[in-house]
């Protein structure tokens, strides 16, 4: 009885030791790759997830609007004066566009969210009460936008990266692509001429084999991932901390998607764990690149709605980024895994070739969008032919499907065909050449004279795109979108976390921008909004907004 015991307990443990033994290299890798992922929320999508779900939502009344950082009763006073008499400014210069925008909110979803997403939840209601905004726009012309009331803007929104060149440029690739194809019209489904010659650029562009057309970056960038999981026989895709790729579920795990994260791992940028996981798995089809990470690594796209206190920080370091990029490029490479770079966003602003030309780095398969139709919807992968085939020859039913209706429309592949033939003008080429030294001379004048006005403010800049930090302490920052709007600069709803001028952009223009934000900030200044106390700082900001927080909370569980 003894014997039979002991042998069974012998037994037992050899089970669970090999059991062991056959789990550590699963717990093994488990660890490498919560190693190499950001310690923020935003590289834990599952906990992010989560803690959206729970996070309570409320509204300051009017009193702690004002004072929501404890600031005294004259500064309260300061504030409430700035305010009313910036809403009665807004209000009667563009009532216009303030009265269609109105309409139009109930009917219009992407209204509705970006008006409550302008500022940080709590300041929501108040200010859309108080302060309007119009959203409609009647015509553009050099660097300027006018609304319906005739009030013009410079436009610092660049069209979410469409407008690299100016919208009198991309107005003419328009125009001139309608003549081109006008004979054939809207058919779907056969090419019209010139998309040959579009296909010949493209590939001469990305140094690429093929290409696929889409009607969106979105698009172009699941198909790009689609193809890589078919061709690779692996479900993961590995995507950075913080960068954007499209709304789809896979490049977008964690709030704002309906779904937990599947087979997406998000690791940290420019960091050495990253690259042992890549090294070590057997499950990874591709890496995605977003190049507009360089400026904020490891950090979301900065935007006022969640701009709490002055910690949000940006900085690009060409050097150290294009080195991360080639080490990643070696890596890929070693595994067999996919690296493609999303250029939807960036695609032919820094370079005629793009990032790929910027970093001195090869992808295997580029995407491309916005400005690549001429002003008009578009998405483009190009990639490796061995990638881009949908089928196999020896398997006719194994294919990888992806048609759409409005692929390759005849009037945007005639406006992609005048933008591609105008990127080869001398004029162009010139604006490529001399972008760096300019822009990296008007940001550090920009800093030069923020400073010397004490400003509470300073730019980081990746070429033609800036983001905006603080650098004193505050729960009001975000105001200073409504202050640049009352000087004729005209942001995108993500506010001051992003500024993208267009190449087209001259001396006298930016000098003109630089004096309209210099107001915009003093104003700002003078109205009492960026109040200073020794207590105040950004620890104790973030320590109010928990308190807040748990008590909210704690009325919803008594309730």
């Amino acid at each position: 009885m003894d014997d039979t015991l002991f042998a069974s307990t012998f037994t037992l443990s050899a089970l669970a030791l090999a059991a062991a033994v056959a789990l550590l290299p699963k717990a093994r890798a488990r660890l490498r790759l919560s190693r190499a992922k950001h310690r923020s929320l935003a590289g834990h999508s599952r906990m992010a997830k989560r803690l959206a779900s729970l996070l309570p939502g409320y509204a300051f009344d009017e009193a702690q609007f004002f004072a929501s950082d404890s600031a005294p009763a004259a500064v309260v006073a300061q504030r409430r004066a700035g305010f009313a008499r910036l809403c009665a400014v807004l209000a009667e210069r563009h009532a216009k566009s303030i009265a269609m925008s109105a309409a139009a909110r109930g009917s219009i979803s992407d209204l509705q969210f970006t008006g409550s997403y302008r500022v940080p939840f709590p300041y929501s209601p108040y200010l859309r009460e108080h302060l309007k905004l119009g959203s409609f726009l009647q015509a553009a012309d050099g660097v300027m936008l006018e609304d319906l009331d005739g009030q013009r803007f410079f436009d610092l929104a660049g069209s979410y990266g469409v407008n690299v060149f100016g919208y009198d440029f991309y107005r003419s690739c328009v125009d001139k692509g309608l003549a081109l194809t006008h004979a054939l019209g809207p058919v779907l489904g056969a090419y019209h001429p010139c998309v040959l010659e579009n296909v010949e650029k493209l590939k001469a562009i990305s140094g690429l084999d093929e290409v696929s057309f889409h009607m969106s970056g979105t698009e172009a960038v699941m198909q790009a991932v689609r193809l890589a999981r078919y061709h690779t026989g692996r479900r993961h895709l590995v995507r950075f901390c913080g960068a954007y790729h499209g709304w789809w579920e896979d490049v977008q795990p964690g709030p704002g998607n309906p779904l937990p994260p599947r087979e997406t791992y998000t690791l940290k940028d420019m960091d050495e764990r990253s690259l042992n996981v890549l090294r070590t798995r057997r499950d990874i089809a591709c890496v995605l690149v977003n190049p507009l990470q360089g400026l904020h690594p490891n950090k979301g796209a900065p935007g006022d709605s969640s701009l709490l206190d002055s910690g949000r920080s940006a900085g690009f370091d060409r050097a150290a980024y294009t080195a991360w990029l080639k080490r990643l490029r070696e890596v890929c490479t070693e595994r067999g895994i996919v690296l493609i770079f999303d250029e939807v966003f960036l695609g032919f602003r820094l370079a005629k070739g793009g990032a790929q030309d910027y970093f001195g780095v090869r992808a295997d398969m580029v995407t491309y969008g916005k400005t690549l139709g001429g002003g008009l919807p578009v998405g483009v992968v190009c990639g490796r032919a061995d990638l881009m085939k949908r089928f196999r020859e020896e398997r006719p039913a194994d294919i990888c499907f992806a048609r759409g209706t409005f692929n390759a429309h005849p009037y945007v592949m005639g406006a992609m065909n005048v933008f591609l033939r105008r990127l080869e003008e001398p004029a162009v080429q010139a604006i490529y050449a001399q972008a760096d030294g300019l822009w990296d001379a008007r940001a550090a004048r920009f800093n030069q004279v923020l400073a010397e006005a004490g400003l509470p403010l300073k730019v980081a800049h990746l070429q033609s795109v800036w983001t905006l930090s603080y650098t004193q302490p505050s729960r009001h920052n975000w105001m200073l979108q409504f202050y640049l709007r009352e000087q004729g600069l005209l942001l995108s709803w993500v506010g001051t976390g992003r500024f993208i001028f267009s190449l087209n952009y001259t001396d006298a223009d930016f000098d003109t921008v630089l004096q309209r934000f210099v107001a915009a900030a003093r104003s700002m200044q003078a109205d009492g909004w960026w109040w200073q106390d020794s207590g105040l700082s950004n620890k104790s900001i973030r320590r109010a907004v928990l308190r807040e927080t748990l008590a909210r909370k704690w009325q919803e569980l008594l309730a």
